[in-house]
């Protein structure tokens, strides 16, 4: 039986002196074809469609909240180019995105929260991150119908995200894939959503790619001081 092994990474829990809590939606874009096999966390099968994986995660903040700085709202991108051939090979080069409408505070807080330097389930991908390349700040428009997400991140992408649903009309979801359990999704269940129509060309980062893959899950983290 193939199983996920975090102890092959590299991660070690971060606590300090800041708690927060974010309560909200990730949505997840990746180069990959549907459905990207890092969700299973079996590093065997985790090899990237193109030998390298960019991938763009959009959160939307619906209540959250560090050491008394209001985060309900907030809409943050954090996008991650893997060199491959495998996640688990990491040296990843990332950057946060923060909405230009945020406050200096908030901004200072969601960096902190989303590059894991307090703790909390973004500690495996900072693990498999080698870079950090300087937080921008952007205007993120996000707009919803009928299931499907876009969101508009000025100069630098689009994200796309549409729910697949079966000939009932139900939601296809996927249950207990390792990374469903390090996002800390509720009832341990993502929706499958592809994002064909993702771009992003941030010229810092190693290349530009365009998002195939997509999967999204509701959270709600939170990390005591």
């Amino acid at each position: 039986m193939c199983r996920f092994e975090l102890s092959s990474l590299d991660v070690e829990p971060r606590r300090g002196a800041m708690a927060w809590n974010v309560d909200g939606e990730l949505i997840e874009t990746c180069s990959c074809n549907m459905l990207c096999p890092c969700w299973y966390g079996v590093q065997e099968l985790m090899v990237m469609d193109q030998g390298w994986c960019g991938t763009v995660f959009l959160v939307r903040i619906r209540e959250g909240n560090a050491d008394g700085i209001d985060l309900t709202g907030c809409n943050i991108v954090l996008a991650l180019h893997f060199p491959g051939p495998t996640l688990f090979d990491g040296d990843a080069t990332a950057r946060v995105y923060v909405d230009d409408r945020t406050s200096d505070a908030q901004q200072q807080a969601l960096e902190t929260i989303f590059q894991a330097k307090q703790g909390g389930p973004m500690e495996v991908p900072a693990s498999l991150t080698s870079t950090w390349l300087p937080t921008r700040r952007v205007r993120i428009d996000v707009a919803e119908q009928d299931g499907a997400v876009r969101a508009n991140v000025d100069g630098v992408g689009e994200i796309v995200s549409e729910r697949l649903v079966n000939e009932q009309g139900e939601r296809m979801t996927m249950q207990n894939a390792a990374f469903i359990l390090v996002f800390q999704f509720a009832n341990k269940s993502a929706e499958l959503a592809p994002s064909k129509g993702t771009s992003w060309n941030d010229p810092d980062m190693p290349m530009a790619y365009e998002c195939r893959s997509g999967a999204v899950g509701q959270i709600a983290w939170a990390v005591d001081a």
